[in-house]
């Protein structure tokens, strides 16, 4: 099992939850208890981080079965994961792993969602998310990302050259071709990606040589407009990508998709309602426990034992 984020990264957000031990637990005295719990879709969800939220459980002492990987549609009642242990490790963990589960599984879904939709009249466009999310959670942020079947836009600023107008008002004058040279003897193996706000700026930029032109919150029809203008343009280099930027979502990617964009870039499902994960808990009872001879279908069900990061089951 791989998971995104490392041991000691887990670590920190079990040591965040619980950083003197856990009141409740150990007042009742029930810590030593063995005890079972069970992780199943309360609803209808694209599954992420799943695998992290297992090693979270085995990192506090417990036995998990993993039964669904990250990136599966799940329906209603479906398992996501079970597990066995003492009392203390499973209430220990189990808020940290559920809400892991959760939150980017709201991410993930909203993602599919929109490359669900562009893809109805594009079947191969790429849905590309951005850096827009929580700061300090970049980690699960691309997983959910890559869960949802998109690509991420760009991980942060070392790895990418995007021209914002935020930078030209720091150029002056100064022609956009000469800032072009300059961006290709700084960066020689990098697309050069520009942002730009209405169709007169996107076509300077398409004659300057940037390789990308990123078309922000323009409409689906100023969008084919400029495609198809850009098209018209005669070029030395390859014709620029066009990608569609700023308030994207499920609700209007297939208009921006048949209107002839490259790619859509998106920060929408950073802000996805977080999907709900049952969680049901109780004293060890064999029958209680995922059966191993389930007649479940086999392309229905990941199974994996899961072992604290690590440690080898």
């Amino acid at each position: 099992m791989v998971t995104v984020a490392s041991r000691a990264e887990l670590e920190r957000l079990l040591e965040d939850d619980v950083p003197y031990g856990d009141l409740t637990t150990e007042a009742l005295g029930i810590g030593a208890i063995d005890g079972v719990m069970q992780f199943t879709a309360r609803s209808p969800m694209v599954l992420a981080l799943a695998e992290d939220a297992a090693a979270i459980i085995a990192l506090a002492g417990c036995e998990v079965e993993l039964f669904a990987a990250s990136g599966a549609a799940l329906e209603q009642g479906a398992p996501i994961l079970g597990a066995r242990g003492p009392a203390a490790g499973l209430l220990r963990s189990w808020k940290v792993a559920q809400t892991l589960i959760e939150i980017w599984s709201g991410v993930a879904s909203e993602t599919r969602a929109i490359v669900d939709a562009a893809r109805t009249v594009a079947p191969q466009i790429p849905v590309a998310c951005t850096r827009k999310n929580v700061p300090g959670t970049k980690r699960f942020a691309v997983a959910a990302v890559k869960a949802g079947g998109a690509v991420m836009h760009r991980l942060g600023l070392s790895e990418t050259v995007l021209v914002f107008p935020e930078h030209r008002a720091f150029l002056g004058e100064r022609p956009l071709f000469l800032a072009v040279e300059r961006l290709r003897q700084a960066a020689p193996e990098k697309k050069l990606v520009i942002e730009v706000k209405t169709a007169d700026a996107a076509l300077a930029a398409a004659v300057a040589g940037f390789d990308v032109i990123q078309a922000e919150k323009f409409s689906p029809a100023e969008i084919a407009a400029l495609v198809k203008r850009i098209a018209s343009m005669a070029y030395t280099r390859a014709r620029p990508i066009i990608a569609a930027a700023g308030g994207l979502n499920a609700a209007n990617a297939a208009a921006y998709a048949e209107a002839g964009a490259d790619v859509l870039v998106t920060s929408s499902p950073y802000l996805a309602k977080p999907k709900d994960v049952q969680v049901r808990m109780m004293a060890a009872d064999e029958r209680e426990m995922p059966d191993k001879g389930s007649n479940r279908p086999a392309a229905q069900i990941v199974r994996e034992t899961i072992c604290a990061p690590g440690n080898r089951a």
